[in-house]
């Protein structure tokens, strides 16, 4: 007897089936994966972000100056009108060139608790002027008691281009004018440099210098600012504690660039001690009245205003 045979069953899977189970833990693997490369980009971005931190190399914000122009004006002394005018000077220089300006008020920096002289508070205006503006690259200190002369003039052509700092820096001479024993090196380059000053007949000059933003500028400024030589009570204040340090800390004499006075730092007819050639003449880019405050026998003011209308003529070709 037969029987009819149950239908077959084709148990061939299609080759383009795909079980469930399968799909499944495939896609658990996509999204392990995923979960990695993103930690990944994560963990990179935040490496790199400390690296730039910590090397100064962050990105740099749109408009920002290269050069600062750091004055400390003392409002307890001077005259709205004085200090109007040289605020004025200041901003019309850095318009034409795309320079910041930094002005900073002397009663923000007190001296009097160690009973220091008030004028060392331009090593804290200067220093709180680049942690203010972080991604500028220089900074030029200039006294009140200075106007610039020539506004035509960039710093970038008249002293920070390496060729032309080249060929200003004094090398192998006395440090302190007029026979320091210690001399400025002979084998620095422009790129060796962080600070850039000028003597007069006596001293190295605090109030008109370059310093560069970084490392060896807050080092520089937390030295020149210690409370040992605030209360030594140097004839001069921070110009004799400047001459000091230079002229005894080979890491900072490793920094400097000694330039003639009358680059950025020409005295008036009236100020005394100028260096050979460092009386102001005409086309200099800086005129200082250098003294003026400290001299029972001059008037701040009044010397200024011939300079002023001078420099206001000068603007207006």
């Amino acid at each position: 007897m037969q029987f009819a045979l149950p239908p077959r069953r084709d148990n061939h899977i299609l080759p383009y089936a795909r079980s469930p189970r399968f799909s499944l833990q495939r896609r658990k693997q996509l999204k392990a994966v995923a979960i990695l490369i993103f930690a990944l980009l994560v963990v990179f971005f935040l490496l790199s972000q400390l690296f730039y931190a910590s090397t100064g190399t962050s990105a740099v914000p749109i408009k920002t100056s290269n050069i600062v122009i750091v004055t400390v004006l003392d409002r307890a002394v001077l005259s709205d009108e004085y200090i109007q005018k040289i605020i004025r000077n200041r901003e019309d220089y850095a318009k034409r060139h795309g320079y910041g300006n930094f002005f900073a008020n002397l009663s923000d920096y007190e001296t009097s608790l160690d009973n220091a002289p008030r004028s060392w508070g331009v090593v804290p205006a200067v220093r709180h002027a680049m942690a203010t503006h972080p991604h500028s690259k220089y900074f030029f200190h200039l006294s009140t008691h200075a106007l610039i002369m020539n506004p035509s003039i960039s710093l970038e052509s008249h002293l920070l281009d390496g060729s032309r700092l080249e060929s200003l820096m004094r090398k192998d001479v006395p440090v302190v004018p007029p026979d320091s024993i210690v001399k400025t090196f002979s084998h620095l380059k422009p790129q060796d440099i962080d600070l850039i000053v000028s003597a007069d007949g006596e001293d190295l000059s605090s109030g008109s210098f370059v310093i560069k933003q970084g490392e060896f500028a807050r080092f520089f400024l937390d030295i020149w600012f210690d409370p040992l030589y605030r209360t030594y009570n140097f004839a001069k204040a921070e110009t004799h504690a400047l001459d000091h340090i230079v002229q005894w800390h080979p890491t900072i004499l490793a920094r400097l660039a000694l330039i003639p006075q009358r680059i950025i730092n020409a005295y008036s007819r009236d100020s005394l001690g100028a260096s050979t050639d460092g009386t102001y003449k005409e086309g200099d880019l800086v005129l200082r009245l250098a003294g003026c405050d400290t001299d029972t026998k001059r008037n701040c003011e009044k010397e200024l205003e011939p300079y002023y209308r001078l420099w206001s003529r000068i603007v207006k070709r």
